[in-house]
Formats: C-alpha cells, sequence, structure tokens
C-alpha cells in the first residue's frame, strides 16, 4: 500500500484441496518502505547494517480484512474459517496469523455443521497443515457439548484436535476438568489424559433445591 491507495481483489486461490476468498486484501512491501524510509532520513549511512535490520524484520507479505477460507475435498465442503484480520508471512516455514479472533465450522457429508471453534488468537502454517488456537478457545459439537480451553491444536490433515492444557468439558449432564486432550475435530469422539474432577450438574441442582 503506497501513498493511502488500497489494493482490493476479491477472488479465489486454489491448492489441491482448498479455496482462499480474500476480501479487501491490502499488499505491502514493507521491507522495501522500510528501507526507503532509513535512507532518506539519513538515519543509517551503512547499507550492510540497513540490510541487517531489515532482514531482522519478520514482515507480512500482505494484509487481509474479513477473509473466509474454504477447505473442501473431493467437492465436498469440509470446513470454513472466518477471520476478522489475517496477515501471510513467508520464509522456510510460512503461516498466516489471525490476531483478531478466528471462527471456524467443521461439517460433515451432507453439508450440515458438526462443531464449531472459536478463539481470540490463531496461526496456521502451510507446510505441517496444523492450526494452533489460542486464547479463550471454544469448541461446541452439534450435541452442544462444549470445550473451554487456552491452547488447541488442529491438524487438517488428520482431522484431529488435540491440546497439553487445562480442560475443561460441559455436557447436559456433567462438568469435566482435566489437563490434555484428543478429540476428532467434530469433537464427539474425545479422550481426557488427565481428569482431575467431575461435577454432576443434576446432582448438583438436586442439592440447591431440596
Amino acid at each position: 500500500m503506497v501513498g493511502g491507495s488500497v489494493l482490493r481483489l476479491q477472488h479465489d486461490l486454489r491448492t489441491d484441496f482448498q479455496t482462499i476468498e480474500l476480501r479487501k486484501v491490502r499488499e505491502r512491501w514493507f521491507s522495501c518502505l522500510f528501507l526507503f524510509t532509513l535512507v532518506l532520513s539519513g538515519c543509517v549511512n551503512d547499507m550492510e547494517e540497513v540490510s541487517a535490520i531489515v532482514d531482522t524484520e519478520v514482515l507480512p507479505i500482505s494484509v487481509a480484512d474479513d477473509i473466509k477460507i474454504i477447505y473442501s475435498d473431493s467437492s465436498l465442503l469440509k470446513v470454513i474459517l472466518e477471520a476478522k484480520h489475517l496477515e501471510r508471512f513467508t520464509g522456510e516455514d510460512p503461516y498466516l496469523e489471525m490476531t483478531n479472533g478466528v471462527y471456524v465450522r467443521f461439517f460433515n457429508n451432507l453439508g450440515e455443521v458438526e462443531s464449531e471453534l472459536k478463539s481470540n488468537y490463531a496461526i496456521s502454517y502451510e507446510h505441517s497443515d496444523i492450526m494452533e488456537a489460542k486464547e479463550n478457545v471454544i469448541v461446541v459439537n452439534k450435541k452442544g457439548e462444549t470445550l473451554n480451553t487456552e491452547h488447541l491444536i488442529w491438524e487438517k490433515k488428520t482431522e484431529k484436535i488435540r491440546t497439553e492444557e487445562f480442560v475443561k468439558i460441559t455436557t447436559e449432564d456433567e462438568v469435566i476438568f482435566g489437563h490434555g486432550l484428543e478429540s476428532n475435530q467434530d469433537f464427539t469422539k474425545y479422550r481426557i489424559k488427565k481428569i482431575k474432577g467431575t461435577i454432576n450438574l443434576k446432582d448438583a441442582e438436586s442439592s440447591e433445591n431440596p
């Protein structure tokens, strides 16, 4: 983005298994602008020093707002990911960073939503096909069962989610606390590695209303 101008695109970027729809894309040539500013201001005269400073800066090659990423397999809709803000980084391990929250919906073969995932922050690595969700992570399945944690890993290839952090699972009948969890991405078959406690909601309700 130069001189306040904004490049707006609306198109699909296709890979073997996903479609990425980007809206309000703003391409920023940060490294070039940063180097140009330093040279003009006279702050740094040694070009080797300028190059060293630029090389240490990790800056996105593109930025997008209000994006939607659609994952499909053999023309079947599998996942829709939405983010308010996305930044794309390249390098040996390219990744997408979503700093203003992420909302993910997982679908079955009938096109019905099986589960939903929300978090305040997420980072998705392109080579490993892994997304890490952090900060107030919430997963809800179609039965209304809810998972709460602060860090969750979604493995796109295996269609599984996992964490080693503290978890709380709330069902119709009970609340389960523990550390570590493995589950399918639909959150219908899960295992808590270390259960720390359980609250029976029906017993708690009965004790409150004798």
